[in-house]
């Protein structure tokens, strides 16, 4: 067959292989329905463009892999050269075959097609796959035949996407200001965004989304394009004067970084791709689902209490064994000792890569402490930075050639990089982890990853990382592993593969972490998106957040606590310990539904939740991130819920209730006695009427009614919060 059909989940993919040329993606967006050999033919054919003046004399058709030779002349799907040999190869690829292959995953149709070029010596094999949740999966593996090596320039995924996907959204950000969105309309020419840090990093382009204008999280048509790699990276749109509009992607090579010997093939990382026509909240609706089907998580998502801004370098026995205790009170099941029990590090300024206990802050070893969190029924884990070294480290000074970079490079918090791609150093990080992880009942590891790389090889840096985790994972299967660098500078589908958990980000201030979590989920699931409730004033802006803010934001994730609790009050511990014994209860709806986020009018004013599966159940937060705009706010609209479905809102207070700036709350919140006088607002509630005509807390409306006329909000202060459970009424 020449012409193959790809449908799945909403989704469809006609690729055109007649003839010899590169074939050709003819659409990548809606499903089509059913579509005859004879429709797709005239489909095909009729999407042969017109030829333009001054132009190429045949019809100018955007292929897999774009080149010079076909008349495109944007960035190239392919481009390299041969040292020695007249420098650029002009590279003319012709379609091998075409072939429909066994998926790696049941249900993923998958093509697999075969490129050549006999002149040059080269090969392509693209493969492609469609998954049962509609996430299109494409990469390249370029084979070299000649006697000559090939010096890869770059290797990229393409994908055409329709003229009207004029708008463009990317990410930026800063250390704990991570996946801050940015949306641009651009003209003709490439909107290009390139990561140089070794490690995605803090402005990682994350992914690149085209869709109509003006798209939100609930409406407009999407497509976008996430590498999975956690190395040096770009991602582009492409606006054609010539008429076609792309996205594409690929590990960015510095010159010479790759070459591809005689003989010898390379894979490119994967190209994730995603279309939508429900918005951002699409996209998550087909992501989350496939990465739960791949995910290396297994059970629910213990509560973490992490030590670090809880003591700091500060390690003794008494203090921590008290933290525990106050953990083991509240309801934590995982207590994570972080950064500073190994020889020497007494700050940040030393011993990376001497991962042996401070035998001074641990005359017995971690085994006291080790003992008494498991005595008390919690999981122990342990942090490290593999992947770092200290100058002043026994290990730098014993092996200098371990360290990335020539004598006298930047340091990063007063560190190097450890050269991965060096076996001894390997084989060194991969042995002490292993003693460690037979000397003590570790469950988790917390691996950091703290400054840019800066010297050396990405590509051989990181697929050095991936091979070590993959060895540590086969060692050790049953010890779960957290990704952290710097916080949240390492967030991609490549390293997703290989943990259990990622730091979202260094800050724990609940302001900046609402809209972290935010965008960060349109691509991960919450179960992997580490959030901890932290100290009352946050160690990385100092601004001070309500308790009940910060519950409610850390909720919505993988839960956990980064505070020292010995210093809470008795009344900071009860909400605490409350609040955890909810999640508990909820973390089975929070890490299986369907991430949902509504689309406010005023941007002071946010309102998320998650959609059981079933729609039988949700949890909502509605948030005050700043003053509102109007005294009465618009209303809170529920999505996600099942229209035809009635439904019951409640109020879930965690802590204390929200703080609100009003007079008196809308009806349906009043309870008992409440409403306008004369009007019966109190009634108003309509069913919600109990025994003795009192009014109850709540409303029962359907799904339908709840996500298009929704609910009076109440006037939340800035920077509060108000959760609502909403439960199907059978």
């Amino acid at each position: 067959m020449s012409i193959h059909y790809l449908r799945a989940a909403g989704t469809s993919l006609v690729l055109d292989a007649r003839g010899t040329g590169v074939p050709v993606i003819v659409h990548w967006g809606a499903d089509l329905g059913a579509l005859s050999g004879d429709m797709l033919a005239m489909l095909a054919d009729a999407s042969v463009p017109a030829i333009p003046p001054s132009s190429i004399d045949l019809p100018l058709r955007l292929s897999l892999l774009p080149t010079l030779a076909e008349g495109w002349s944007g960035r190239p799907g392919i481009s390299g050269f041969r040292s020695g040999v007249g420098g650029a190869v002009d590279l003319a690829l012709r379609r091998v075959d075409v072939q429909h292959v066994d998926p790696a995953r049941p249900g993923t149709q998958a093509l697999a097609i075969r490129l050549a070029d006999a002149a040059a010596q080269l090969a392509v094999r693209t493969d492609l796959e469609l998954s049962v949740e509609g996430v299109l999966r494409l990469r390249h593996t370029l084979t070299n035949s000649a006697l000559v090596p090939f010096e890869l320039g770059s290797l990229d995924v393409i994908l055409p996407v329709p003229d009207r996907a004029r708008e463009i959204l990317d990410f930026t950000g800063l250390w704990t200001h991570e996946r801050r969105p940015q949306r641009s309309t651009p003209g003709h020419g490439v909107w290009s965004r390139e990561s140089r840090h070794g490690r995605p990093g803090h402005d990682d382009s994350y992914l690149m989304v085209a869709g109509t204008p003006g798209f939100g999280f609930r409406a407009g048509e999407t497509w976008a394009t996430h590498l999975a790699w956690s190395g040096d990276k770009r991602a582009w749109a492409e606006n054609s004067a010539l008429g076609h509009s792309a996205l594409g992607s690929g590990e960015l090579l510095a010159p010479g970084e790759l070459s591809v010997a005689a003989g010898a093939s390379h894979s490119t990382p994967w190209t994730v791709a995603v279309y939508s026509d429900a918005g951002l909240d699409g996209l998550s609706a087909r992501l989350h689902p496939w990465i739960r089907s791949w995910s290396t998580i297994s059970g629910p998502r213990p509560v973490v209490l992490n030590t670090w801004e809880a003591v700091y370098f500060d390690h003794d026995l008494p203090t921590l064994t008290r933290l525990a205790d106050a953990a083991a009170l509240v309801g934590v099941e995982r207590f994570v000792l972080d950064d500073g029990w190994f020889t020497g590090r007494a700050d940040d300024r030393r011993a990376l890569g001497d991962w042996f206990v401070d035998p001074v802050a641990w005359p017995a070893g971690l085994h006291p402490l080790v003992k008494h969190v498991r005595a008390l029924g919690l999981d122990f884990g342990l942090w490290v930075e593999p992947e770092m070294v200290s100058l002043d480290s026994d290990v730098a000074r014993a092996h200098p050639d371990w360290v990335l970079g020539p004598k006298g490079s930047a340091t990063w918090r007063f560190q190097r990089v450890l050269d991965l791609s060096n076996p001894d150093a390997v084989d060194w990080v991969f042995d002490r982890l292993t003693a460690l992880l037979a000397e003590y009942p570790i469950a988790y590891l917390k691996w950091d990853h703290n400054r840019d790389l800066l010297a050396g090889s990405a590509h051989r840096q990181t697929a050095a990382l991936y091979r070590l985790l993959d060895r540590v994972r086969a060692a050790h299967p049953g010890v779960e592993i957290e990704s952290c660098a710097s916080g949240g500078a390492r967030i991609d589908l490549g390293i997703l593969e290989r943990v259990d958990r990622v730091w979202t980000s260094d800050t724990n201030d609940p302001l900046e972490r609402q809209q972290i979590q935010r965008y960060s989920s349109v691509l991960v699931p919450p179960e992997y998106l580490g959030g901890h409730l932290g100290a009352a004033t946050a160690h990385t802006t100092g601004r001070t957040a309500a308790l009940s803010f910060r519950l409610a934001t850390a909720i919505f994730g993988s839960a956990g606590i980064e505070w020292d609790l010995t210093r809470a009050s008795e009344s900071e511990l009860v909400q605490i310990a409350g609040w955890i014994a909810r999640y508990k209860e909820l973390r089975g709806l929070l890490h299986t539904g369907t991430v949902v986020r509504a689309d406010p009018s005023d941007p002071a004013l946010e309102l998320h939740g998650v959609v059981a599966t079933d729609r039988s159940a949700a949890l909502f937060a509605y948030v005050a991130l700043a003053a509102p705009r109007a005294a009465l706010p618009e209303r809170m609209r529920f999505p996600g819920l099942a229209p035809e479905r009635t439904y019951r809102v409640s109020p879930l207070t965690i802590g204390a209730p929200p703080h609100t700036i009003q007079d008196a709350p809308p009806a349906w919140l009043a309870g008992a006695g409440a409403g306008a006088a004369g009007e019966g607002a109190g009634a108003g509630a309509g069913s919600d009427a109990g025994a003795g005509g009192d009014a109850v807390i709540g409303a029962t409306l359907t799904g339908g009614v709840l996500a298009e006329v929704g609910l009076p909000a109440p006037l939340l202060a800035p920077e509060q919060a108000a959760l609502y459970t909403v439960t199907a009424v059978e």
